[in-house]
């Protein structure tokens, strides 16, 4: 949108110019130029408000079709949270039936580090 946007408005605003000048400088009597000059304001305000209520429809549009979106993703992303919790669940019971049922040994010469912060949380 940045400089295709910005070509859009330089091009409008010098043809706009342009016109104005021509209209200005053209072998009219006055009368007709000042009415041609207001008819041309005129459409060119007309351009400007139909211009203006289609990027408000449009920005109304995009944030109506935004807001299901994000919606449908947190209740996806809210969706597979749950399923790890089950999973995780499933596995803490099968791991605790195993160690209780004395089918699970720790092995002698594999040492578990612990991280700092896990272990200045169990001395205090």
């Amino acid at each position: 949108m940045g400089k295709g946007f910005s070509f859009l408005v330089g091009a409008t605003l010098g043809a706009a110019a342009g016109t104005i000048i021509g209209i200005l400088i053209a072998p009219r009597a006055g009368a007709e130029t000042r009415a041609m000059a207001a008819d041309m304001a005129n459409d060119a305000w007309d351009n400007a408000r139909d211009m203006y209520e289609q990027g408000a429809e449009q920005a109304r549009a995009a944030m109506n079709d935004f807001g299901p979106m994000v919606d449908a993703k947190t209740d996806e992303l809210r969706a597979k949270v749950d399923l790890a919790r089950e999973r995780m669940d499933q596995l803490r019971e099968t791991l605790n039936e195993a160690i209780a049922g004395g089918t699970v040994t720790p092995a002698a010469d594999v040492e578990v580090e612990v991280a700092p912060e896990a272990e200045a949380a169990s001395e205090a």
